[in-house]
């Protein structure tokens, strides 16, 4: 029984977002939002729920550290933004730029908190998560100011903190 609740609470978050998001409430967007949750449920829930072993405060509790977390990335974005905007649109901004591949070592032990991770850079003006193997990220860094940002470790530690607060302490 209880190896059904997970799946089951996965498509209905899924149709929930789906119909909120979509603002369609007719027979055939609902059929194609349950069709699209039904597929997603199937091959994903075992991402969203690996660890069923947390109760429900604790999956609360983490909820509220990545709506924390998330607002803090939003800023990042925004800070991101007017960094890329100085690159393009300054002299000294053309001369600061200089591409270059960052190899950055994960402390994260989860794969949702390392998929997290890997979209939140790609998320970040500047920066793009070109791979994920093993311990290890590859992403392409737009400057040497955004290299030095990723490898402080600063995202990694607040994703930890999300997900894996026991190894992040």
């Amino acid at each position: 029984m209880l190896r059904l609740v997970y799946p089951l609470l996965v498509f209905f978050l899924l149709l929930f977002t789906w119909v909120i998001f979509s603002g369609k409430f007719d027979a055939f967007h609902l059929g194609l939002g349950a069709l699209s949750s039904l597929i997603v449920t199937v091959i994903s829930q075992d991402l969203l729920f690996a660890d069923r072993a947390k109760s429900l405060k604790e999956r609360f509790s983490e909820a509220g550290r990545f709506f924390s977390y998330s607002l803090w990335l939003l800023w990042q974005i925004v800070l991101a933004n007017v960094h890329v905007f100085k690159l393009a649109m300054t002299k000294a901004g053309e001369e600061e730029m200089s591409p270059r591949l960052v190899k950055v070592k994960l402390k994260l032990k989860s794969d949702f908190a390392r998929f997290v991770f890997a979209n939140s850079i790609t998320l970040t003006p500047g920066t793009i998560t070109i791979l994920i193997k093993g311990n290890e990220c590859l992403v392409h860094a737009i400057s040497e100011a955004v290299e030095a940002d990723l490898l402080s470790g600063e995202m990694e530690r607040r994703v930890a903190e999300v997900f894996e607060p026991e190894v992040a302490s």
